[in-house]
């Protein structure tokens, strides 16, 4: 039955990418194509519309739009893609079971505590005996690293009643009255906050309660080390045009009105939610100084997953972080 279910989830997650008419073309015919795996209602499709109003001189970019982030995955595995927006885990994962991926950071914008706002939850001390929706599973990184600092402010989380499941669920279970607060994705968050619903602790300022002070990326672009060495000129350029794309949305109006029908939501306050939650993921810094830090970050999920989250390797690979040098 095991076998069937992984059969059908593989069915269903090839199934799923199809490939997009709205290329990026380049003024050059021979500029390297980039195969880009893109969910339909994920942020990097935002960008990739505004480069799409663009003439990029050194690469060209191919959409494949992707159901979900594990079709991403196996996209990625297989060849069909070349490149996703992914977690940094899961890179670090595959690397130290052999494969050759690469990580560059896209974003620093995490999940987020969502109260209502008469709410009497004001912290995670107050915690203790309510009913928390959590997005994902047991090993969510949002959710360990919560853990993680309960664990440090010497507070029992034992006594919560936990309830696990997709984002859109856990949004309806608090919408709804059946949980008491919800540990979300960020834009799922979002949609909250734009409701009334109050923000209680988001993921980096976990992250800096931990003692952590540098911003980190959560997720970011990910991809084969070998592919992108023989195409490096075009992958740097590409990093380049997308981060001048998110500010350009960031910062001008008429950029981030062109892709507001790609937020499929049509209040403007929502809109306006999204619009704040998506800039402040913007990467300002990647040093050494930040890879130490997501290190660090590493090794307290390590600990406190008790290596499920992150397998056996005591430290992210060196190698993973992409050089643009």
């Amino acid at each position: 039955m095991t076998k069937l279910l992984v059969i059908l989830f593989l069915i269903y997650s090839f199934s799923s990418i199809t490939f997009a008419d709205n290329s990026i073309n380049s003024a050059e015919s021979n500029a390297p194509t980039i195969k880009i795996g893109v969910q339909a209602t994920g942020t990097l499709a935002w960008e990739l519309a505004k480069l799409q109003s663009e003439k990029h001189t050194a690469f060209r970019i191919e959409q494949r739009i992707l159901a979900n982030a594990e079709a991403g995955k196996i996209a990625l595995q297989s060849g069909a893609v070349d490149m996703i927006v992914s977690d940094w885990i899961w890179a670090a994962k595959m690397r130290d079971e052999g494969s050759d991926f690469s990580f560059y950071p896209y974003s620093s914008t995490s999940g987020v505590l969502m109260a209502p706002a008469k709410s009497e939850i004001k912290s995670i001390n107050d915690l203790k005996g309510k009913r928390l929706g959590i997005a994902g599973g047991e090993l969510d990184k949002n959710w360990l690293l919560l853990k993680a600092l309960a664990q440090q402010e010497k507070i029992d989380l034992t006594g919560i009643e936990t309830v696990f499941g997709a984002p859109p669920l856990i949004n309806e279970q608090l919408l709804q009255g059946r949980v008491d607060v919800a540990l979300n994705y960020w834009h799922y968050g979002a949609k909250l906050e734009a409701q009334g619903y109050r923000a209680i602790i988001n993921g980096r300022e976990i992250i800096e309660k931990l003692g952590i002070k540098q911003a980190v990326p959560s997720l970011g672009y990910v991809f084969k080390q070998s592919w992108a060495q023989q195409h490096k000129a075009a992958v740097n350029a590409f990093f380049t045009a997308a981060n001048n794309a998110k500010q350009a949305l960031c910062s001008n109006e008429k950029d981030w009105q062109h892709i507001v029908p790609l937020l499929q939501v049509d209040d403007t306050k929502t809109q306006n939610s999204f619009r704040q939650r998506y800039c402040k993921g913007e990467i300002k810094q990647w040093g050494n100084a930040e890879r130490n830090a997501l290190d660090s970050v590493y090794a307290t999920l390590k600990t406190i997953s008790n290596n499920k989250l992150t397998g056996q390797a005591e430290h992210l690979p060196s190698e993973l972080f992409w050089s643009a040098d």
